[in-house]
């Protein structure tokens, strides 16, 4: 009696399993035990447990809660606290030198950059508190030297070190490595400090005057250089330590940067980039002491002293703009690019061309 089967789809009311809708036959020994669909059960195996694996990773999982914007707003309001008085004393200065008015444009850069990136943003934050509050530990006690020497530029460099200190406490180092560009551009709206650029400012001038009398006279002016001061006919033009050039090399630095950021380039013509940068931020001076020197001579004291001291920080930015633009221009003509093309397509061209 064991041996003998029975051949059902359906046995009792439950539904026997099927495979591609149709019935498959079940084995059960007569008056034993084994439940229906128990053997079929056996033979398919355990059922998989179920899975507690993460997600695949092309999901997008939104990292800012509720508590991560409440998080956002302190720090928000602890660095306005904070920095509010720096902040104040850093537009002055962009407002009262015409060479450090590039720091109006660095915060508004610094966003477009993150803009810009904004498809590499960590789909997941995972806050790294501790590195974060060190970091930003560190800020306060850099600011709190700077204020006690007075020096300033200390108190500004401690801006973006305490920036990168909060994308720790928010979002972790993927945070951070998303942002750094943005955060290193904040380096730029600091004025340079006062002992480098009295360090520097004499050998510059002295450079910045030199080339400003070759070139002039090579425009047939009658200019002799002394030092620091070149001789125009009767009017001698004192080229200052603001004129030294220091200044606006820190807003072509700015300006090489957002051209690094934003343009793409093979590695080499990068560097080949960052090493012009000093040739085209002489060039730039250059050019702002001859136009100060043209204007003496055909237009009036006060209208070279009026673009000298107000307009000319604004003006070369554009002509430096230009300069790395004729640079990248330049590398690119150095090299061509080739077409790889596969062997057989090359043959089978020249035997359609023969036929």
């Amino acid at each position: 009696m064991s041996g003998k089967t029975v051949n059902s789809d359906r046995i009792g009311n439950e539904p026997g399993p099927s495979e591609g809708g149709k019935p498959v036959e079940i084995k059960q020994p007569i008056g034993g035990t084994m439940p229906v669909g128990a053997k079929a059960a056996e033979e398919r195996g355990p059922s998989p447990a179920p899975s507690t694996a993460a997600p695949a990773a092309g999901m997008t999982f939104e990292p800012w809660g509720t508590a991560r914007w409440v998080l956002g707003g302190l720090l928000l309001a602890a660095f306005t606290f904070t920095y509010w008085p720096i902040l104040l004393e850093l537009v002055n200065t962009w407002d009262r030198e015409p060479d450090y008015s590039h720091g109006f444009f660095v915060v508004p850069i610094a966003l477009f950059f993150l803009w810009r990136r904004r498809d590499l943003r960590p789909k997941q934050a995972v806050s790294a508190p501790v590195s974060g509050l060190v970091l930003i530990g560190l800020a306060c006690g850099l600011l709190m030297y700077g204020s006690l020497t007075f020096r300033e530029s200390l108190c500004g460099w401690s801006i973006p070190l305490w920036v990168a200190g909060a994308a720790l406490v928010l979002g972790g180092w993927p945070m951070l490595g998303w942002s750094w560009p943005a955060v290193l551009f904040l380096f730029f709206m600091v004025p340079l400090p006062y002992a480098l650029e009295t360090g520097f400012s004499l050998p510059l001038q002295k450079t910045a005057a030199r080339m400003s009398a070759w070139v002039l006279q090579l425009l047939g002016q009658p200019a002799i250089h002394e030092g620091t001061t070149i001789f125009l006919k009767d009017t001698p033009l004192e080229v200052e330590r603001a004129c030294s050039g220091l200044r606006m090399f820190m807003g072509i630095a700015a300006l090489a940067m957002v051209y690094l950021v934003l343009v793409k380039r093979p590695m080499w013509q990068r560097v080949a980039l960052v090493l012009s940068l000093a040739p085209i931020a002489l060039a730039a001076n250059t050019l702002r002491i001859v136009a100060t020197g043209l204007l003496y001579q055909y237009a009036s004291g006060e209208a070279a002293r009026h673009f000298s001291h107000d307009l000319a920080g604004y003006v070369m930015i554009p002509v430096a703009a230009a300069m790395f633009g004729l640079v990248l221009w330049y590398l690119d003509k150095l090299t061509i690019e080739l077409e790889t093309v596969d062997r057989s397509t090359l043959l089978g061209k020249e035997r359609g061309a023969v036929a």
